[in-house]
């Protein structure tokens, strides 16, 4: 007896007619009675006793009925499983992201992502620039997040945001009125400068050299955020990536424009060693949503 049998006959034994098994599988009243007969002839013996044209099943299709339960439980989840599958509503994902993009694009992503899959699990780690490209081709993250790029054989990337650098101010700060801030600007006032090494921190330190101006920094640090922590504090101005301001909403800065014009480019970046799964694909479509909800914000 085949699946298709089995659920032919616990149709029958729950509605006690075929018209109304019929309905129920969305077959034709003689394939139910046909597949009746088929059964009752493979296992030698009666499946049902009609009584006042309703069909009331034997001991023998009582016993069946009662064993089928456990198969068609299992075949449920098996269905709901593949659905799963298909639809990247469950699984394991790990990613990996650099500060400013771990805590502007990321969140909003991941929370929409695992509301509508809570079966999916994610692992996600903040690291600097060298620890995401090590995590991606060592496969030890799926996918990673940055801001800036170099070319590194192997890995694969996409453009998910593309900003400039700004210039945060403590309140009532003298350069708080001008419109643009230049780097001539901050060369007169106290200064937190970006790590030299580090991604960003060259390139603050290439906009100084274009512009002529002495990249004289008062206090050094590696991230954006701490810059805007100290900014936000008095310590003194600073110039910085455009997600790091508004991190944690707590910061009290003023925001101004940076010249020279300096990029801030976020970028999805993957391995290219292997295909990536269908969770983290549709991680991706999320956080280009985000991206582009980010992109209205800020315009």
């Amino acid at each position: 007896m085949n699946l298709r049998q089995l659920e032919i006959l616990r149709a029958v034994i729950r509605h006690r007619t075929t018209v109304a098994a019929a309905d129920d599988l969305a077959l034709s009243q003689p394939a139910i009675s046909n597949a009746l007969k088929a059964m009752e002839a493979q296992a030698g013996f009666a499946l049902f006793e009609r009584v006042n044209n309703r069909l009331f099943p034997t001991i023998e299709a009582m016993a069946l009925y009662k064993e089928s339960e456990a198969i068609f439980a299992l075949h449920a989840k098996l269905e709901n499983r593949v659905r799963d599958l298909r639809e990247c509503r469950s699984g394991h994902l790990s990613i990996v992201a650099t500060p400013p993009v771990a805590y502007s694009i990321i969140p909003p992503a991941m929370s929409g992502f695992l509301r509508r899959r809570p079966q999916t699990r994610m692992f996600f780690d903040v690291r600097r620039y060298e620890g995401i490209i090590e995590g991606v081709l060592s496969r030890v993250a799926e996918l990673g997040f940055a801001l800036g790029l170099s070319h590194h054989p192997g890995i694969a990337h996409e453009v998910v945001h593309s900003g400039e650098m700004v210039c945060v101010l403590p309140p009532k700060h003298p350069l708080a009125e001008r419109p643009i801030v230049s780097a001539a600007d901050l060369v007169a006032v106290p200064f937190i400068g970006l790590e030299r090494g580090t991604r960003l921190g060259e390139a603050v330190r290439e906009s100084f050299a274009q512009a002529g101006a002495p990249f004289q920094p008062t206090v050094e640090v590696r991230y954006c955020n701490t810059a805007c922590v100290l900014a936000a504090a008095g310590v003194g101005a600073a110039v910085v990536d455009p997600f790091s301001p508004s991190q944690g909403g707590s910061h009290d800065l003023i925001v101004q424009p940076f010249a020279p014009r300096t990029l801030a480019v976020a970028y999805m970046l993957w391995s290219e060693a292997e295909p990536l799964s269908r969770l983290a694909k549709a991680f991706l479509d999320e956080v280009r949503q985000a991206s582009l909800l980010l992109g209205q914000e800020g315009s």
